[in-house]
């Protein structure tokens, strides 16, 4: 409670002072970011497609295995049929009349159809293999290519955080040190400029007689309102909290 109540003490002044050196601390972490760019994306990406690419090869390889399984089981029933039919021509051999003989002529004719059958399968199976198998090896080579990129890519980007890290973190302990001394509302609506701009201008000076964000004219009296800083006045134009050019120096 006692917080809440300090705050409601703070003067309009203050709370400008306080808005605009948040805004300066935050222009500086932009700064720092946006000198890495696009890198942390880049890094991002490129790691979702490594293991896009090492999940494809996984996946295939287990495919391959249950193809392998398929052949040898075929193969396995290719061996039971010439065994049914080494059987069925020992017993044509002993039979008494032509419709037994018929019968089993029949059991052979069906045997050596599912060996031509297994053996078509077998074939296009080994095919699917050989080009599954082709495919991975395209695919291991391109991730070994991009596990190369991403080497670079994030050596580029340690280098980057090493030399801006120490900065960034005393920057960031400040925002955040600072953001305690505005109130909460003044903070959702200054993070709202924030997202909503381009260039993350949610508090800028007066410059020349021009908004410093959207460098629309400011009228002379409303100049004089905001450099009294007795209330806190927005750009009409962009909608920014206005200070005044002295609060840069």
């Amino acid at each position: 409670m006692a917080t809440t109540a300090t705050k409601k003490e703070v003067s309009v002044a203050e709370k400008l002072d306080a808005l605009y050196e948040l805004q300066k601390i935050d222009s500086e972490i932009d700064k720092i970011r946006t000198v890495r760019g696009e890198l942390p994306l880049e890094v991002q990406d490129l790691e979702d497609e490594l293991e896009g690419i090492t999940l494809r090869i996984a996946k295939g390889q287990e495919e391959i295995k249950e193809m392998e399984t398929e052949i040898t089981d075929r193969k396995n029933a290719i061996k039971d049929s010439e065994l049914a039919i080494s059987k069925y021509k020992e017993q044509q051999n002993k039979v008494r009349n032509n419709r037994e003989f018929e019968s089993l002529a029949k059991e052979i004719e069906y045997q050596e159809l599912e060996i031509k059958l297994h053996d078509k399968k077998s074939k296009e199976v080994k095919f699917k293999i050989t080009s599954k198998k082709e495919n991975i090896d395209e695919a291991k080579a391109r991730l070994e290519f991009r596990k190369g990129d991403l080497t670079s890519k994030r050596k580029e980007l340690d280098e980057i955080v090493g030399e801006t890290q120490k900065d960034e973190e005393k920057l960031m302990a400040a925002s955040e040190a600072a953001m305690k001394k505005i109130d909460e509302r003044l903070i959702t609506a200054y993070s709202r400029l924030r997202n909503n701009s381009k260039n993350g201008l949610a508090v800028v000076p007066v410059e020349r007689d021009s908004c410093g964000g959207c460098f629309n004219k400011i009228p002379p009296q409303r100049q004089l309102e905001i450099t009294l800083k007795r209330k806190i006045i927005v750009c009409e134009h962009c909608g920014r909290i206005l200070v005044p050019i002295s609060e840069e120096a």
